[in-house]
Order: C-alpha cells, then structure tokens, then sequence
C-alpha cells in the first residue's frame, strides 16, 4: 500500500468514493468544486490506478488543522488504509510545524487507535464549524470531535 499527494485525475474518484459513505450518512458531502479547490490537501490509496481510499488535511489556522474526508471503500477496511492516511496526515502537519490536528468523527474508536483523544466540541474554536450548516444535522451534531497533539519540535 502506498500513501500519495492527490493529483486532479483523482478528482472525481475521491468524489465518488466521498459521497458514496455521505449518501449513508457517515460523513459530509463533497461537491466536485470543493475537491478541486482543495486537492492539495488530499492523501490517497490508489490500486490497479484506481482511488480506493483518502483523506485530506486542511489547515484552519497557524496550529490547527483538520483530518477530513477520511474514506476506504468497503472493500478494503479492516487492512490498515485508515491509519496509513491519519499517519501522512499528521507527518504532514508535524512538517508544517502545526501543534494540533482535530477531526469530527463517527468513528471514534478507530481515531483513539491513531493516538487522538474526544474532546467536548466546545473547545474547539468557532471557526472550525465554518462547513456545519451545510449538513443534514446542523446544528444538532452527532459526531464526536477529537484532537491530537503534535509535540514542539526540540532543537539539537
């Protein structure tokens, strides 16, 4: 399994494959716009040239970012895709010199495994919730927010 940086020819898979677990309410929708816009931010697992799972990470702010748009077709869960794509998510958050990484999540358990903790929604800043009033639910958020924490880097 290889993690890569997103390219525009995964565009319309990572869509696809996005709002293929938004359509069973597992996660947000997509539009096709947002994904261009954002494909700098796309992880993927491709096989046989095909996109079969991804993840983004967005920065929000100096030290936050967020892991999003975390999807692995059912086909291949359980196989360790998940947490190859939180990993080069927070590798590159680590790189961008980013203290903190949060994600709004169905899947708790799964993010405690990658080493994130839940936290209460509100302590997380305001401006995080900038894409809820786009969702079924708002504002009446079911997804448990969680959080991790890049240690500083210590100079030799």
């Amino acid at each position: 399994m290889k993690v890569e940086k997103a390219t525009i020819k995964d565009v319309t898979q990572i869509h696809k494959l996005v709002n293929s677990f938004a359509e069973r309410g597992a996660m947000l929708a997509r539009p096709l716009s947002e994904i261009y816009e954002n494909i700098r931010d796309f992880f993927v697992v491709r096989e046989n040239g095909l996109v079969v799972a991804c993840a983004a990470l967005h920065i929000s702010w100096a030290d936050l970012a967020e892991v999003k748009s975390l999807a692995v077709e059912s086909s291949h869960q359980r196989q360790k895709f998940g947490s190859a794509l939180v990993k080069a998510c927070l590798k590159e958050a680590r790189e961008l010199g980013i203290s903190t990484v949060f994600c709004l999540t169905y899947q708790p358990v799964f993010f405690s495994t990658c080493g994130f903790r839940e936290v209460e929604k509100k302590e997380l800043p305001h401006k995080v919730w900038g894409e809820c009033y786009r969702c079924p639910k708002f504002p009446d958020c079911d997804e448990s927010a969680m959080t991790f924490s890049i240690p500083a880097a210590v100079n030799a």
